[in-house]
């Protein structure tokens, strides 16, 4: 590999970390940006993704409490807060109170539009459960996440090219 491979190697991994942390797009845009779009070996991709998928959630946990405290002082906010908050709760009610711990691990591992850390940690932040407890199962669900999406890019990249 040159130099120059490497340099543009990094620059690919970079993108696939900022994507890989933005909400919505999380492990789900990630995964197969660096190995279907830009030929990223896979263990590179899942490593980067996963680290970048789980970085801002610490923050989220930690943070959303005075940030939405603050937030609420005006209407506007308050209303996005208010809807926010009911439409998770809506979406993750009767997963995480009846499944608990496996239910959040379920709901952030779920390769869907809406589901993973951010979500998740959302959802651990309006049903009150502790950090360590929230943060583990967040992890674990976007380790199991990032399987699902790296097999499926790995399978579905080599069936598009008849590998």
């Amino acid at each position: 590999m040159t130099l120059i491979d490497l340099s543009e190697e990094l620059v690919n991994l970079a993108k696939v970390a900022f994507i890989s942390m933005l909400p919505i797009f999380e492990l789900r845009g990630g995964i197969p940006l660096g190995i279907i779009v830009y030929g990223i070996t896979w263990w590179k991709v899942f490593l980067v993704s996963v680290v970048a998928n789980i970085l801002p959630v610490p923050f989220i946990l930690k943070l959303m409490y005075p940030i939405e405290k603050w937030l609420r002082q005006w209407k506007k906010w308050d209303q996005l807060f208010s809807w926010l908050f009911e439409h998770t709760r809506k979406r993750t009610e009767k997963k995480i109170e009846r499944w608990e711990e496996l239910g959040l691990i379920l709901f952030v591992s779920i390769p869907f539009p809406v589901t993973g850390a951010w979500t998740g940690s959302l959802a651990a932040y309006i049903f009150n459960l502790k950090f360590q407890k929230a943060l583990a199962c967040i992890i674990a669900g976007v380790i199991i996440a990032a399987i699902v999406i790296t097999l499926a890019s790995i399978t579905g990249f080599n069936l598009f090219l008849g590998v």
